[in-house]
Order: C-alpha cells, then sequence, then structure tokens
C-alpha cells in the first residue's frame, strides 16, 4: 500500500494549527484581567520615606519593600495649584489627567460642585465602563465630588485621629471589608480600589504607641513649646527658622494656623511635629501592609499593580515653611512606587511625570482606551525600561495666594522659581543646580561652595538664567497659564 505522506503532512499542519488557535482562545479566555490599588496619601514629602531620603529614621518596611519589588519613580511632581487647598487641583489632575488650567471649576472653587461633562471621563467612570469593580475610601473634601462618586462603593471620611475608629485603620478597613465581601460572592470581575488616607496631613494626632516612639506629643498649647525629646527626627538639612522673604499668601493657614505649630518654626516645635507626620506616615505603612497581606492570602496580590504616591510634597520646617504652597522639590516632588506584573522589580527610573499622567497610564496597563480628553501621557514605556523620562522639561505653578504667584521651571539638572506677589512687592528669583544643590540650599543655610546656594545673581550663571527664563514662558504659553510675571512680555 502506497502512503501518501504529502497528504498525511498537510493534514498534521492543519490539525496542529488548529489546536494552536484553540490553545490561544482558550488563553484569552482564562488570562485574569489585572487588579489595581491605588495608594494615595494626604501631605507627604518624598524625602520623608528612606526609600528617597537614607536617612530619614521613618520607618516604612511595607513601602520599603513595594519599592524593592517595584519601581521608584525619582522625578515625579504634581504640576501646581491655583486655590490654596494644594490637594483639590492636585486631585483633579488625578481623577481626568489634565493639566491644571484645564480642569473643572470646583478645582479652583471647591463650592461649585454642580455636574461636570469631564466627572465622566473620570478614573472611576473609566474603569466602570471596562468592566472593573471599582471602591474607594478617602478623606471627604478638598477633592473631587464629581469624580469621587463615579466609584460603586463609595466609603469617604476625615479620619486624622489616633484611633483605630479614627485613624487610617478606619480607611485600611474599609478596603479589607471590601475585599471580604468579593471573596464571599466569588467575584470574578477585576477591582480598581482606590484607597486613600486622611493621614498625614494635619492634624497629625498619630497613636500613641507612635507617637512615643518618634518622641512626640499632640501639643496643643500655643502659650508653650512642646518637649524636647531624644527620639524626634533631626531638622531637615534644608531647615531654617524663616522663609528669607514672604511667600506672597496672607493669612494662609498652613502657615499660621496649624494645630501644635501655629507661627513657630524653633527646633523643638518642628522636630515634634516632624515626630507627629512620621508616625502618621507610619501608621499608613501598617495598614498598607494589612490590605497587601489581604490580597496575598486571596491569591490576587501577584495580578494586581499598586500605585503609591501622594497629592503633593509637604514642608515642616523645610526652608522656614510649614505647608504645601510653595515650589521647592520637598513639596513640588512627589513619592511614586509602582509594582505590578510585568514589570521589572528593584528599578529606579527619572520618569520626568505628573501626576495627570496617571489616569493614562492606568488604562494602557490595564488594556482600556484611553479618554480623549486626557492630556497627560502614558509612563508605561517608563515602567517598562523602554524611556528613561516621558517628558525634558517639568512646569509648576503656585498662585493659591496674590497673584501672579510663584512659578517654576526644570530642565535637566537646572531649575528656576520665580515670585511675583504681593503687587508687586516681593519679586525673587531663585537657579538652582540641582546636581550640586538637591537641597536648594539659600545663603541663609549658610553653606559653604559656591554652587550650594541660589545662582540667580552670579553673573556666571546669567545665560542659563536667561535659557531658563525663556523656557518659563515657553511652558507657560504651552499649558496657557493665564498670568504673566513682572519681567514677561504681557499677554
Amino acid at each position: 500500500m502506497k502512503i501518501d505522506y504529502k497528504g498525511f503532512t498537510l493534514v498534521f499542519i492543519a490539525l496542529s494549527l488548529s489546536f494552536s488557535a484553540y490553545g490561544q482562545e482558550k488563553n484569552k479566555e482564562t488570562k485574569k484581567r489585572p487588579n489595581f490599588l491605588f495608594v494615595l496619601v494626604d501631605d507627604q514629602s518624598p524625602f520623608d520615606l528612606q526609600v528617597y531620603d537614607p536617612k530619614s529614621i521613618l520607618e516604612t518596611p511595607v513601602i520599603s519593600k513595594l519599592a524593592s519589588e517595584g519601581t521608584v519613580i525619582e522625578a515625579a511632581h504634581h504640576m501646581g495649584s491655583m486655590n490654596g487647598a494644594v490637594c483639590t487641583p492636585s486631585r483633579h489632575m488625578i481623577m481626568t489627567g489634565r493639566t491644571l488650567w484645564h480642569l473643572p471649576p470646583s478645582a479652583e472653587f471647591q463650592k461649585n460642585t454642580a455636574p461636570h461633562e469631564l466627572d465622566k471621563q473620570t478614573i472611576g467612570a473609566v474603569f466602570n465602563r471596562a468592566g472593573y469593580n471599582t471602591m474607594r475610601t478617602c478623606k471627604k473634601g478638598n477633592s473631587y465630588p464629581g469624580a469621587n462618586e463615579q466609584f460603586t462603593v463609595v466609603h469617604d471620611a476625615v479620619k486624622r485621629g489616633g484611633t483605630e475608629e479614627t485613624g487610617s485603620a478606619w480607611h485600611s478597613k474599609q478596603v479589607l471589608e471590601y475585599l471580604g465581601d468579593r471573596e464571599k460572592v466569588k467575584e470574578e470581575n477585576p477591582f480598581f480600589i482606590y484607597f486613600g488616607f486622611s493621614h498625614p496631613h494635619d492634624t497629625r494626632d498619630g497613636t500613641p504607641e507612635l507617637l512615643e516612639k518618634y518622641g512626640a506629643v499632640n501639643h496643643t498649647d500655643k502659650n508653650s513649646l512642646p518637649p524636647a525629646n531624644d527620639k524626634q527626627p533631626p531638622l531637615q538639612d534644608n531647615y531654617l527658622e524663616a522663609h528669607p522673604f514672604f511667600h506672597g499668601h496672607p493669612e494662609l493657614r498652613d502657615e499660621e494656623r496649624v494645630s501644635g505649630v501655629w507661627k513657630n518654626r524653633d527646633e523643638q516645635t518642628v522636630r515634634n511635629e516632624l515626630g507627629r507626620e512620621y508616625a502618621c506616615s507610619e501608621n499608613i505603612d501598617i495598614q498598607l501592609g494589612k490590605v497587601l497581606k489581604k490580597l496575598e492570602a486571596m491569591g490576587e496580590l501577584d495580578n494586581t499593580y499598586i500605585v503609591y504616591t501622594s497629592d503633593h510634597g509637604m514642608s515642616i520646617g523645610r526652608h522656614g515653611l510649614m505647608g504645601k504652597q510653595n515650589l521647592y522639590e520637598h513639596t513640588w516632588r512627589v513619592p511614586m512606587i509602582i509594582k505590578g506584573p510585568g514589570l521589572p522589580s528593584g528599578k529606579r527610573t527619572k520618569g520626568n511625570v505628573y501626576l495627570l499622567d496617571v489616569l493614562p497610564t492606568l488604562c494602557d496597563l490595564a488594556g482600556i482606551e484611553i479618554p480623549e480628553t486626557v492630556e497627560g501621557t502614558s509612563f508605561r514605556p517608563v515602567l517598562e525600561g523602554e524611556k528613561e523620562t516621558v517628558r525634558d522639561v517639568m512646569y509648576g505653578v503656585y498662585c493659591g495666594g496674590t497673584k501672579p504667584g510663584m512659578r517654576t521651571v526644570k530642565k535637566g539638572d537646572w531649575k528656576l522659581i520665580k515670585y511675583d506677589v504681593m503687587d508687586g512687592a516681593v519679586r525673587e528669583t531663585q537657579l538652582f543646580d540641582l546636581a550640586e544643590n538637591p537641597n536648594e540650599y539659600l545663603k541663609e543655610h549658610k553653606k559653604e561652595g559656591e554652587m550650594l546656594t541660589n545662582l540667580a545673581e552670579n553673573p556666571k550663571y546669567a545665560d542659563k538664567l536667561a535659557e531658563m527664563e525663556a523656557l518659563l514662558l515657553t511652558e507657560m504659553e504651552a499649558y496657557e497659564d493665564p498670568y504673566r510675571l513682572w519681567d514677561q512680555p504681557a499677554k
């Protein structure tokens, strides 16, 4: 009998291709879509964390482990604010992926909560439409109400106390209960959890045991100083007893009325407040650990993207300031750590990302179409090692006080900050080489070395100053900044 080997081969190939296609289709059906845990803390400088400052005595082992297993973005920033409550526009930018001057009115006027067309293009709504189950817990107020209500499950409350019910543990409890409910009903849809905290924003009433660890007390007497304690965090390297000139926001709450601090900038007050900040931040770390442990027990941790960040940084004595209404690196930058399936571990990258890049990046990682309203850029290529940065130039704003306010621009190692406040009474320019002067020391810090100060008046750097000032104007024009500074051409 003659065997038709040619025909047999063709049939074999056809069957192989058929089985291969079936297998690929089956894999598509069985491959789980990734979950997302977006962790947002309130008022945390990246330099509080050992991830960004190895000298910090703040212990956050869960966050440090997250960094060692994921990617640390070195240069993540919020774009700025036209509002004294900096967190409000910041959270609008996170939710919408929009730039500062293109946000809904509620970003500037918190009481203007009328429905807006962008509400339906925010994180909760976008992930709902993509088949995700969405849940949110965070503080109430100074955020974006129209976006918050898009999440299917919402448990918001301000929790800045030192007990399980009044502090950060309350927020973790909401997430743990939500995950428990998913287990009970064997929910198969992927989840997006917006895990927000009310701390370490003041009032920084930490738990008694953590306050004791950092040598701090919840000081309430305006007429006395908190006790000194060797356990308290040391003063920051760029601490000053006062800022060299008025920053331009009269009667600003953060600089005058924070409980436990008020207008005091002495060493005892600042170190005690840092201790309170650290107590609140370590508690956040503890609560995050509970949620990650639960995800691991559920078998969901390895299939979950975890993003850890803050709405903006914080001063607490740096440069003689207490609040978030400035554009120094300790306040303009934010911590950002990302871990998830398929992403490299133990990586640090510059990034040059804004918080407004979060939404397009999350969509990109989830395989969801990015809304046309988004102006940010996905930094997935940065996370996957294809690029080092999203953009070359970073632009920042603060004009929540007198106008036009402060502006900054950064390119490479060089950074410019300009102040035009108090109806022209305060007009200042600062130029820093961050490679040589990462702490942005001023002459008042009395550091030795030509580069360890503001270089704006040093004739050696006149060309660099002119270059950076031209770059700032270009960025202001590109982002449709409605103001101009005193030495810029009128609009």
